[in-house]
């Protein structure tokens, strides 16, 4: 990290300096990522004419790496030919990533400056659902048939190769492009060049259609360590490929979209700094409204018990310790679950065996801590009635226990509902534990105390 900020330090004192053609050797020697990066934080002005100090092939790969308002002003103000150029050097699913957010004109603009069949291809991808395995898919893929030769195979994959987007794994189809198989590079590399693909290839193949959920995608990446991924449409014919590259920012934007709705957020695919101060408001205010409304029914609780509180006064003193316990309790069992979930390690049949395992935390943990506070309350609250410091001890204890089961059983009832079982934690679990726990303690202090 620090050797490639004084990099980009080196970069930006060459550009002050007027030295273009040390800046222009420089920058297209080195990582494509890295320049993005560096674009990215000049001044638009400076954006346009560094992008033009680039080589043909370095502009196309950092215009894949750029964010999504680098690519729209670059391509409102260059001409047609350079657009052509960068359509031509960027792989089809880089391009289509960067039409769907674009706005209309810089769409249209793409459109005219590509050939028939390409435009063609551009709108198929644009047609997919979005999140779509259909829509994070490639064409730059290698495809073989079952009836070549290993030698002939190798033959294709040297002309054509360099304009895929991966030749590591190759996708055998047959005369009607069914996918029959996969064969990697390395097999074809060492067989004997008489050899047939359908001899080497591996007929039990994983793929995805192209209407499957990309979610499903990441799974299967992340169970069978996948480098490249088929994708088939209705009658299994091999359409696309799905990358890894690709797989990692679907990973990214799911796991962001989980955190923002377990901390009661809007989902937004906005950069943070980039998002407008009323957007960000619009995405937070829903939710506080929800769980402030969600929220009046522990007051409520509270107004219905408050004799029991004008009796023994020190008992509201411990609420707030109750009500924290119990909702850090049971959003660390639904965090577990969500991620559980995702990971696609739990499922909504384990239900009563997730049950079972997080009671037993509880209570192991519920014990401890109420074992923890007891002690506590006599040797720091002395003065504090021994039967008060006891009432609060056992309810902490019960309400570990139940806020652990809530927080378990809740992302996996939302998960059957079809809901997104993210929501179901965080402060959303704070809530509804917050008033059961309430509801414990009360009935707790009426048993020991009143």
């Amino acid at each position: 990290m620090e050797q490639n900020q004084t990099t980009q330090e080196e970069w930006k004192a060459l550009l002050e300096a007027g030295q273009y053609l040390p800046l222009r050797e420089k920058l297209n020697e080195d990582n494509p990522a890295d320049v993005a990066e560096f674009l990215e934080e000049l001044a638009p002005d400076k954006q346009l004419f560094l992008f033009r100090l680039l080589s043909r092939d370095m502009a196309a790969e950092a215009f894949s790496h750029l964010d999504n308002d680098t690519q729209e002003h670059i391509v409102h103000f260059i001409t047609d030919q350079e657009v052509r150029q960068i359509i031509d050097d960027l792989f089809l699913d880089d391009t289509v990533d960067f039409l769907e957010e674009a706005p209309a004109e810089l769409v249209e603009k793409v459109l005219r400056n590509t050939d028939r069949e390409t435009r063609a291809l551009i709108n198929r991808f644009l047609r997919y659902p979005e999140n779509s395995a259909g829509s994070l898919m490639t064409v730059e893929f290698v495809h073989l048939y079952e009836n070549m030769t290993a030698g002939r195979a190798m033959q294709i994959i040297r002309r054509i190769g360099l304009d895929k987007e991966t030749i590591y794994t190759c996708y055998v189809i047959d005369e009607q492009n069914r996918l029959v198989g996969v064969v990697p590079l390395r097999t074809l590399l060492l067989a004997e060049e008489e050899t047939k693909v359908s001899e080497l290839m591996e007929e039990d193949v994983i793929f995805v259609t192209t209407q499957d959920d990309q979610e499903e995608a990441a799974a299967l990446f992340r169970k069978y360590s996948f480098m490249s991924l088929p994708v088939v449409d209705g009658i299994e014919r091999l359409v696309g490929i799905i990358t890894v590259d690709d797989i990692v920012d679907v990973i990214d934007e799911e796991t962001t979209e989980d955190m923002e709705k377990m901390a009661a957020l809007l989902p937004s695919d906005e950069e943070y700094l980039k998002t407008p101060v009323s957007r960000l408001a619009k995405n937070r205010i829903v939710w506080l409204c929800v769980l402030m409304v969600s929220g009046t029914l522990s007051s409520a609780i509270i107004g219905m018990y408050q004799p029991i509180l004008d009796e023994v006064v020190q008992l509201a003193t411990f609420i707030p310790i109750l009500t924290g316990t119990g909702g850090n309790a049971g959003s660390q069992a639904s965090a577990m679950i969500v991620r559980g979930m995702a990971l696609d390690e739990v499922r909504p049949r384990d239900i009563f065996h997730v049950m079972g395992k997080e009671v037993q935390v509880g209570l192991i943990c519920g014990v401890l801590l109420a074992t923890i506070n007891f002690i506590k309350q006599i040797i720091f609250s002395p003065s504090t009635d021994i039967m008060v410091d006891l009432t609060v001890s056992v309810s902490m204890g019960c309400v570990v226990v139940v806020a652990k089961a809530i927080g378990c059983v809740l992302p996996i009832a939302a998960k059957v509902c079809k809901l997104d079982p993210a929501i179901m934690a965080g402060p959303l679990i704070t809530t509804v534990v917050d008033a059961v726990a309430l509801l414990i303690f009360f009935h707790v202090a009426m048993w020991l105390v009143i």
